[in-house]
Parts: C-alpha cells; structure tokens; sequence
C-alpha cells in the first residue's frame, strides 16, 4: 500500500513501477472512510451516482449542484486516497470558461485534489484550459456514458479498426492536453493494453481486462448491494443484499412481536425522581 496523501505524482510512480491504482466509487461519508481505510488509492465521486444513488435511469440529469453536495461528502471522510469529481453532462462543454469555472468547484468547494471528464480529442480544448488553471484532469475514453444517446446503448467499444484508431488518437490528444490518467471503459483487452503502453500516463480500466495500470469498479455492484445480476466485467467481492434484508426483516418481527426492545436497550431513571413527578 502507498503511504501518505495520494497525488497525481503517485499515480505517475505507480505507473512507472507497475504497481497497480486500486480505485472506487464512492458517493458519501461513511463509505468513504471504509474506502480510505482500506488502502485504496482513489476514490472516483461518479456522475454514476444518478444511476447507483439518485435513481435516475442514466447519468444524464445529474447537476453540478448534485455532484458538488456529494464530492463533500466524500472529502469529509478521507484522509489519504485522492478524490477524484466527475464532471456532469454539459458542465465542460460549453465554453473553456465554463469548463474551468465548474471544475474549479470540485476543488474550491469540495475539496476534491482531481476532475474527470468524457470524451478524447472534442474536449481537449477544454481539458486543457482547465489544466492551465492548475487543476489535474483525468481522462475517460470507451463507453463514455453521459454519450449513451449517441452511442445507441451501453456497448463495448474500439472493436473495429476505425473506433480502434479513433480510441488510440484520443488518448494521445488526451496526454498531449495534459491529463494525468485516463479511464479506459468497456475496451477490448488487447485494444486497452495497445493504449497503456502507448501513454505515459495510468490507464484505469473498468471492463478494460488486466494490462490496464488500475483498475475501477462501482463500489455498490462489487459489494451486491443491490442484489441483481452485475455487468460482465463486474467481479462481486460480497452479496451483501440478502444479509441487509435478513437484517431489515428480523428488525421487522421484533419490533411487532415486541422483543425489541427489551430493557436492555433502553436507559432507567431513579425511582424517587419517578415518584415525585407522578405525584
């Protein structure tokens, strides 16, 4: 595990090294403490939290306004790893200004060290702007979702030769811009490790196989927190949805049968100060 406070240095180290980025969602304060405690290196505040948090069927209509309140949150609870802020749908692509304006939130006010924006060489204007302004950005390229319109769908992408190269060239603008890592999602593997040992910077993949130098999961889908079948790429590390509602229904019976709760649970008072306030 890396010691001290993980900065864009690291990654590059990490990089160097091959020692590969550990990175997660996080959405709120308690599970980012659980994150950070763990040792992993980065915790990616998701525009996801439409989908994963807000119930919102794309990421769409997530705010500057949401992510802001949620970045917080997230902040409040680390100590060590980065945080990195997703910019929302259309928060950079309007204007540079209104690029650097709206990342310039996430550190200001939210006490992020990071931004992570979608897209390849149709941004980089705009990344590097915002880089200018001394604020890193990490790239995103592959299934990019606030595009899912365009797109036709969650799908895989790069597997023809001409999105192949489109990929390749938007990483290269991406580090040419000024990123220091770019999240590769739903890449094909050998395509994915093609772009790894094309940049000088970290690729975090998700759904990107094992040549990437991190890799990123939502953190409520490794854990089972919701109890339905994952994506493909999406390893469980627990199914936490049965234990939560075993739970939730023992808390249930008890507190209608009347076992809970029990004297045990509660606090007493003094039997004279009982006595006079009958009186």
């Amino acid at each position: 595990m890396t010691t001290g406070k993980v900065t864009t240095a690291t990654f590059r180290t990490m990089k160097q090294e091959k020692r590969p980025v550990t990175m997660l969602t996080a959405y709120d304060y308690p599970m980012a403490k659980m994150l950070d405690a763990a040792g992993i290196d980065a915790l990616l505040v998701g525009d996801s939290l439409g989908n994963v948090v807000l119930g919102y069927e794309s990421t769409i209509p997530v705010t500057m306004e949401d992510m802001v309140h949620h970045v917080k949150a997230v902040t409040r609870g680390v100590q060590r790893a980065m945080v990195v802020a997703d910019m929302p749908f259309l928060s950079y692509h309007l204007s540079k200004e209104t690029s650097v304006r709206n990342a310039g939130r996430f550190l200001q006010e939210g006490g992020a060290q990071a931004v992570k924006l979608e897209g390849g060489a149709e941004v980089c204007e705009n990344v590097r702007a915002i880089v200018n302004a001394g604020i890193p950005v990490m790239g995103h390229l592959g299934l990019t979702p606030q595009s899912v319109n365009q797109m036709g769908g969650y799908k895989v992408q790069g597997k023809d030769e001409a999105a192949a190269e489109k990929l390749l060239a938007d990483a290269n603008a991406l580090v040419e811009a000024g990123v220091f890592s770019i999240v590769l999602e739903c890449v094909p593997i050998p395509l994915a490790k093609m772009v790894t040992e094309a940049v000088p910077v970290a690729t975090i993949g998700i759904g990107a196989g094992s040549y990437c130098d991190g890799q990123i999961l939502v953190t409520h889908d490794m854990l089972g927190i919701y109890g339905n079948k994952p994506p493909k790429f999406v390893k469980q590390f627990a199914s936490l949805y049965q234990g939560i509602m075993d739970a939730l229904t023992a808390y249930k019976e008890e507190v209608q049968t009347g076992s809970f709760p029990t004297p045990d649970y509660g606090f007493n008072m003094s039997p004279d100060v009982l006595e006079k306030i009958k009186k």
